[in-house]
């Protein structure tokens, strides 16, 4: 059982910053590419970036600049600092996990963000 536990969300004005955590075990941090999702109201479940086990970053073209994704070893916990927050970014924002590219996707419960304009 992949356990993802997510903090940091909340209500940010336009322009600000938000940074997102999520903590696994070591065995699944370890093995496993670390990401970040969002959904919208009405709107479907979409990649935000992800950082593999080895360190290789990958962002939507939507965040690219704005957003960073980061793992700290040490901690088993992967980062999403996000700055220059915009209203299109309100969703809940879910941390991923994932052994390979055909692997199923292990989710967190969710934490909201919302960017008021």
């Amino acid at each position: 059982q992949v356990q993802l536990v997510e903090s940091g969300g909340g209500l940010v004005q336009a322009g600000g910053s938000l940074r997102l955590s999520c903590t696994t075990s070591r065995i699944t941090f370890s093995f496993n590419t670390m990401g970040w999702y969002r959904q919208a109201p009405g709107k479907q479940r979409e990649l935000v970036a992800t950082v593999s086990s080895g360190g290789s970053t990958n962002y939507a073209d939507s965040v690219k600049g704005r957003f960073t994704i980061s793992r700290d070893d040490a901690k088993n916990t992967v980062y999403l600092q996000m700055n220059s927050l915009k209203p299109e970014d309100t969703a809940v924002y879910y941390c991923s996990a994932q052994f390979r590219p055909t692997s199923e996707i292990n989710w967190g419960q969710g934490t909201q963000v919302t960017v008021s304009s």
